[in-house]
């Protein structure tokens, strides 16, 4: 059995703001995401479908990217739930995302991966996410990282 690992890219823009932080990243500021979404799985192995050889469809994993992560994050700003900003910006701001936690790209990376595992379709796993929020700055996270 051949397992085969796909991977699609998807740029996204984003604002956040880490609150209390000692540094510039304390201020709202914005970032050109590129996220990376590995999958793993087995080809089909149906001569008689027309996706016979495909882990998965890339246009299906491009739909499921879109509908639960780009489509909601793209142009949107990320901040702590306890942030002084967060309840005069969400009630000005259509596009703002709380959370309980610091939105560090560290922190929405596992957070994209809690979104996607249950999201893909039966005959595939994810096995990795590659957040990157600056040309020279990421955030990896491995499936096999995962087991003990």
């Amino acid at each position: 059995m051949n397992k085969i690992r796909l991977t699609k890219r998807f740029d996204f823009e984003a604002a956040h703001s880490l609150t209390g932080y000692d540094g510039a990243c304390r201020y709202i500021h914005g970032h050109s995401y590129t996220l990376y979404v590995t999958v793993i799985g087995v080809p089909s192995t149906d001569k008689s479908n027309p996706k016979h050889g495909m882990v998965v469809d890339f246009g299906i994993l491009k739909q499921i990217i879109k509908e639960n992560i780009t489509d909601r994050f793209d142009h949107c700003l990320m901040l702590r739930k306890d942030s002084p900003l967060s309840h005069e910006i969400k009630s000005e701001y259509r596009k703002v995302e709380l959370f309980d936690f610091q939105p560090t790209c560290e922190n929405i990376l596992l957070y994209f991966v809690e979104i996607l595992k249950n999201s893909l379709p039966d005959t595939v796993f994810l096995h990795s996410l590659k957040l990157s929020e600056t040309r020279s700055s990421f955030a990896e996270w491995y499936l096999s990282d995962q087991i003990i």
